[in-house]
């Protein structure tokens, strides 16, 4: 078919993506609140202060399988990604009104990419692109069909459990999974007619204008969350989408791609079990070590720090992009720049020795510990200034000056020890001399 005929395909999948999404959005939010579908913060590790409806899955599901619907009649792959994103979708609002354990989630994911596997959606080979052979072909490997089931099932898994691990900010998951499916859907479009990828980037077209719609209801200050229902479908979608065979038949080795699209969510997840493992933790307990978590405890704001993961998500789409047209040092310069805000991201304002101290570090514990020492900066300074006024004036430096200071010090020490979750900002007063005397 002309390229005309799919770009005219990709553009309606954005209309009717963004339009299904954004005006389903207040429905779901009407749900949630008849049927109690309410996220309480009920503990530290939510950033909300109020309850907010967390059924908002429901219109980016409905968006991006409407703008679906034109690819899945050229594609039967596509249809069978569509069943089991409805499955994993059915997963996650089960487990947004019944609160399921953590095993049974577990359990389902796991039946549902086992299900995708026997209907042929698999990782069944990968290119050797470092090592070509003698006819300038490209060497592959091939799995047999436990090791390739085992593969797929650990990628459609892994991968949405990732993306899950993303929602913790408002905006964070849906904007980030539109960034990446954008990023995937140009690396199919790359490599068009030639290699039957066009009905996969129409599909990952149609993801992306899912969450684009759900955006303006998700971004702070958030109207409604996507709850595990969103979060689920879209982690699945993105992990099976880039499996399906015509991307994998691409120059480069077909699951280079999408982890370098993904290598954000993923190194968060690989941080977090290794964070829990060193703790002595179960690898499925929630925490506030995520990296949004230590944007958050650096001061940065929601807002802030959903727009710099944006970008550190964005660098790794293009870089992606650049591999696939064999833009190798164009690519590792980009991957460079990534990896070294990630690293200024998790490394604490005062580096420890070891890993383990670095992993295990609580972000808001460095965010206390800073202000910690911006407070004692802050003391000498001003009894460093005072002193020089007085010895440039003749006068002998007062040592009460030096007392009240250090007793501030003391006061802010021990009450932000007590209180053992938030810092007492102190404003020093104007004139200590004038408080003295009165």
């Amino acid at each position: 078919m002309h390229l005309s005929f799919y770009l005219t395909r990709i553009l309606q999948a954005f209309v009717i993506g963004i339009t299904v999404s954004w005006a389903t959005a207040p429905l779901s939010i009407r749900i949630a609140y008849k049927y109690d579908i309410i996220d309480k913060p009920r503990d530290d590790r939510r950033v909300h202060n109020r309850p907010i409806p967390r059924f908002g899955g429901l219109s980016i599901f409905l968006g991006s399988m409407a703008a679906m619907v034109i690819p899945a009649t050229m594609n039967s792959s596509i249809r069978i990604a569509m069943f089991g994103g409805l499955l994993m979708y059915l997963t996650g609002v089960a487990d947004d009104i019944y609160d399921l354990k953590p095993m049974i989630k577990f359990s389902a994911q796991v039946l549902t990419a086992s299900l995708m596997f026997a209907l042929g959606i698999r990782i069944r080979f990968i290119n050797l692109m470092l090592a070509p052979l003698s006819n300038g072909s490209q060497a592959m490997i091939y799995f047999g069909e436990g090791l390739a089931y085992l593969i797929t099932v650990l990628w459609i898994v892994g991968i949405t459990n990732a993306v899950n691990l993303m929602d913790g900010l408002d905006g964070l998951a849906a904007g980030s999974t539109a960034i990446m499916s954008i990023a995937l859907a140009y690396v199919a479009y790359i490599h068009g007619i030639r290699l039957g990828a066009m009905p996969v980037c129409i599909a990952f077209c149609a993801v992306a204008a899912g969450c684009i719609g759900f955006l303006p209801y998700n971004f702070s200050p958030a109207k409604t969350f996507m709850g595990d229902g969103g979060a689920l479908y879209l982690g699945y979608m993105i992990a099976v989408l880039s499996v399906i065979s015509p991307l994998k038949r691409a120059t480069f080795v077909g699951a280079i791609i999408p982890m370098l699209v993904l290598a954000v969510p993923i190194f968060d997840t690989v941080f977090a079990m290794l964070r829990r493992v060193f703790r002595h933790e179960s690898i499925m307990k929630a925490d506030r070590g995520h990296l949004h978590h230590h944007l958050m405890a650096a001061g940065f704001g929601q807002r802030r720090s959903v727009l710099i993961m944006y970008g550190i998500v964005g660098i790794m789409g293009v870089a992606a992009v650049l591999i696939s047209r064999e833009l190798y040092i164009d690519a590792l310069f980009l991957m460079v720049i990534a990896l070294l805000y990630l690293g200024i991201i998790i490394v604490p304002r005062q580096p420890k020795k070891n890993l383990r101290k670095i992993i295990t570090q609580d972000p808001r514990e460095a965010a206390r510990q800073a202000e910690r020492e911006n407070l004692i900066w802050m003391l000498n300074q001003e009894r460093e200034r005072r002193r020089a006024e007085k010895e440039a004036a003749g006068e002998n430096p007062d040592s009460r000056d030096d007392e009240l200071l250090a007793e501030i010090a003391r006061d802010a020490a021990k009450s932000d020890k007590k209180s053992g979750r938030r810092t007492i900002r102190l404003r020093m007063p104007d004139n200590i001399n004038d408080k003295k005397d009165k």
